[in-house]
């Protein structure tokens, strides 16, 4: 897909001057649906639910690289680098947060300064594309997105760049919203504005993993994980000033079979 200018600039606006982190269907500075647990049916979600529901969608994703102590990940798309800081304390790792947004760089860099200081290196921000990665070839173990890749109109490009500064063997992971195989994924415009606007896009899951292929990966999987994303998100959002708007849609998408939440990974060969 040709790179659209105006929806690049509508989602530069999002996460610069607008500061998406910022509302209430985001906390704790994490920008993501979520991958969620039980919930108590008869009790509101707390907003420590929502900020672990965060959490724990970057640590299905980190756990799917196989990381080992030491091992050097890139996160895609880093925003405010509250997931990159929680991956790289919790699995002793190195990570590097990737985003093309100056503004939200600096919010990362304060918002991490505490963690910045007490890793010791182990925790850094570099501005850059994610389909001209600023890293040499094979110089990373893992490379990682979390719901960032809706906002790319070159997943082929990501494909060919993780694959290019992954080592032999490294893995890739990604979390985000993709169409079923086969659904009408241009319907969904009609249903959400990020999508009508082109902030976001979706297309098919397996589009994505031909690409993978394409690029020269193995082990290429897709699992669905929405029965962990769509209920539990419309039930916090059906609590905040958006229960009356056209974010109620993202739950109607996936009951309608148009849209799902997915965790792709893949492996560069040895």
């Amino acid at each position: 897909m040709e790179p659209q200018p105006e929806a690049q600039a509508q989602r530069d606006l999002m996460y610069g001057q607008f500061d998406l982190g910022s509302l209430s269907i985001f906390s704790g500075s994490f920008i993501n649906f979520g991958y969620w647990g039980e919930l108590d049916p008869d009790r509101e979600i707390t907003v420590e639910d929502r900020v672990e529901s965060h959490a724990e969608l970057y640590r299905q994703v980190a756990m799917s690289l196989e990381p080992e102590p030491g091992d050097r990940l890139l996160e895609l798309g880093c925003g405010l680098g509250v997931g990159a800081a929680l991956v790289a304390t919790e699995y002793d790792v190195l990570v590097s947060g990737l985003d093309r947004s100056a503004t939200q760089l600096r919010r990362a860099a304060a918002i991490n300064a505490d963690a910045i200081k007490a890793l010791g290196g182990a925790l850094s921000f570099v501005q850059g594309s994610v389909t001209d990665i600023p890293w040499g070839d094979v110089s990373v173990d893992g490379v990682f997105a979390v719901e960032m890749l809706q906002h790319v109109d070159d997943l082929a490009a990501v494909a060919r760049e993780v694959h290019r500064v992954l080592r032999p063997g490294g893995r890739f992971a990604a979390a985000t919203f993709f169409a079923p195989d086969g659904a009408d994924a241009a319907a969904v415009a009609d249903l959400l504005e990020t999508v009508a606007s082109g902030a976001d896009v979706v297309r098919p899951v397996g589009e994505f993993a031909a690409d993978l292929a394409a690029a020269g990966f193995t082990d290429v999987a897709v699992e669905s994980i929405g029965e962990h994303v769509w209920r539990q998100l419309d039930r916090w959002i059906s609590q905040t000033e958006f229960r009356v708007s056209w974010a109620r849609n993202w739950l109607r998408c996936y009951e309608n079979g148009l849209m799902d939440y997915y965790l792709v990974t893949a492996r560069r060969p040895e």
